[in-house]
């Protein structure tokens, strides 16, 4: 039980309009009575003007508002008191210190949250959620926060929970009760076996479809919350840093003439039309007995392969003059992982010649030259060959489905239609219906009464059926996805434990041939591991991991 009152600066250091300090516990009105200049006003979900006064040095601190919410109608579900000051530092942290001398401990980071789980306001994919709308990095990322915040995830989770809870009890009543059937006849008990068989098979299928719908969905789409990692590689020289540059309107990396310019990883962060990217310019790739490059290079081949996207950068004007087009083929091969989303950029277009330009996205691959096809070539030789079909036709067949866009970094030319189709690149493995096209962010399509829903969690089950509606306005993290993966083992083994079974019956009670025991063990499991989600079976360890990822005051 949670005796003791805690205080912190709910608001970030700095100076402001407004800065607040959040009081919760037992004692947060008797506290604030003691430093306040109007302590009989103090009256739950009313503002209350007045003055912080120490009365140890006989002043006034602050004017200040205050804001009572009484428990059980506040966050933490105790007596919650919000002091409204004028932000700055030394206002701020007088305040806190006074409060702090009244016996107030100084709250540890996402304690009030805490609370507020320890308390049942909510469950813990909820307290996830509060740091996720506060770090989010665009607004995707924030849609996606808001819908775990108001319990999709939740309710999802907590619905497939009681089907195996309830599952397990009728598996568990079998184990200790086998002689409430053995009595039947032995038709009787064959229908029964069937009736339960069957319901334990269509449960089992049913939730082991949400937990790998849930994995599906945070392996294809967990970028909208944590970025999509995005490498840009190539030969030495070829304008990397330029685009770099480019798609981060700013000068971040450096420029210049000479090759090898760009020794070490230089990440910065991105957001094309509301997702959020993590983008790196790498060192370029080639031979070398220089040290230092060999470095950077073995930096960027690991940054390669930690990457969701890869931007394969060549030099068009040395496509045209070499056409070696072997050598082209062998480092697209080399250097693209072949699991891996990416996009090949021509660059240095500028340097063609200007009569014959035209800029345009290349087909995954095209139709043969002569064939008929909607590529517009950007140049041709005398003898009328198209030098970027060609290209693209000697990449290897594994890489055929690999876009291709033609730019000048330098120019600024082609850059929109490169941020357009990484884009969509980033997105394609996602539903059609989880995207609206036409702002290019999630649809989240979650029309909540927050009378009905909101006031009261336990209405959220009733009546329910097991669906992923609400997965997928859902974003799972890697540790709902860990426990996501546990239970889904377990409830493997427990559907080839039910499968391996049918037709070897004893009749002598349900369950019966199936190893009852182990059934229940894999179904226990399953639920514990759902539960971890929830919170409901989280441990200390657990909880303690994920709160103090919180700023102090939250």
């Amino acid at each position: 039980m949670i005796t003791d009152t805690i205080a912190a600066i709910a608001t970030p250091p700095g100076a402001g309009g407004i800065g607040i300090i959040r009081i919760s516990g037992s004692r947060a009105v008797e506290v604030v009575s003691q430093i306040f200049s109007k302590p009989s006003s103090i009256e739950s979900h009313k503002v209350v003007h007045g003055y912080i006064v120490d009365d140890a040095e006989n002043s006034l601190l602050d004017e200040v508002l205050l804001i009572p919410m009484l428990a059980p109608r506040s966050y933490t579900v105790e007596d919650v008191i919000e002091v409204h000051a004028h932000s700055g530092a030394i206002v701020m942290q007088s305040i806190l210190e006074l409060i702090l001398s009244k016996d107030v401990r100084l709250a540890e980071p996402g304690e009030f949250t805490k609370r507020a789980f320890l308390n049942g306001r909510i469950d813990l994919t909820q307290a996830e959620a509060v740091a996720d709308i506060i770090n989010a990095r665009s607004l995707v990322s924030l849609k996606t926060a808001v819908s775990q915040g108001v319990g999709h995830l939740r309710d999802t989770i907590t619905i497939a929970r009681e089907e195996l809870i309830s599952l397990l009890a009728q598996i568990e009543v079998s184990i200790d009760f086998p002689e409430e059937i053995s009595h039947s006849s032995q038709e009787d008990n064959i229908t029964v076996e069937n009736n339960q068989n069957n319901r334990a098979v269509e449960v089992v299928n049913r939730v082991l479809d949400i937990c790998n719908s849930a994995i599906k969905r945070y392996e294809d789409a967990h970028f909208l919350k944590d970025g999509l990692k995005i490498a840009i590689c190539g030969p030495p020289n070829v304008g990397k840093s330029s685009l770099m540059n480019r798609l981060l309107e700013r000068e971040r990396s450096i420029v210049t003439q000479f090759p090898g310019t760009t020794r070490d990883l230089i990440e910065e962060s991105l957001n094309i039309n509301g997702i959020p990217f993590i983008i790196s310019d790498t060192a370029g790739i080639h031979e070398t007995d220089d040290p230092v490059e060999k470095i950077g290079i073995k930096k960027a081949k690991e940054n390669i392969v930690e990457s969701d996207m890869v931007l394969f950068v060549e030099d068009l004007s040395d496509i045209v003059l070499s056409k070696d087009f072997d050598s082209l083929r062998k480092r697209v091969e080399d250097t693209v992982p072949v699991d891996k989303k990416a996009i090949i950029v021509l660059n240095k277009i500028d340097k063609l010649d200007k009569d014959k330009l035209a800029i345009s996205v290349a087909p995954p691959r095209p139709a043969p030259i002569g064939k008929g096809n909607n590529f517009l070539p950007l140049g041709s030789d005398g003898e009328g060959q198209n030098y970027i079909e060609s290209y693209i036709n000697y990449l290897p067949d594994k890489f055929s489905t690999i876009p291709v866009v033609q730019i000048s970094a330098k120019c600024n030319i082609g850059i929109d239609i490169l941020r357009k189709k990484i884009g969509e690149v980033a997105i394609s493995n996602l539903k059609t219906t989880d995207i609206n096209t036409n702002t290019n962010s999630l649809n989240i399509n979650s029309n909540i009464n927050c009378d009905k829903e909101l006031s009261n969690q336990n209405s959220l089950y009733s009546g329910c059926v097991l669906n992923i509606s609400h997965l997928s306005s859902v974003v799972p993290n890697i540790r709902h996805k860990t426990s996501l993966k546990k239970a889904s083992k377990s409830l493997e083994l427990a559907l080839e434990n039910l499968m391996n079974s049918f037709g070897n019956l004893n009749f002598t009670g349900s369950f019966k041939g199936f190893g009852e025991e182990t059934l229940a063990i894999d179904i226990r499991d399953a639920i514990d591991s759902l539960g971890e989600i929830t919170g409901n079976s989280a441990g200390v360890d657990i909880l303690d991991n994920i709160f103090s990822k919180f700023c102090i005051g939250k």
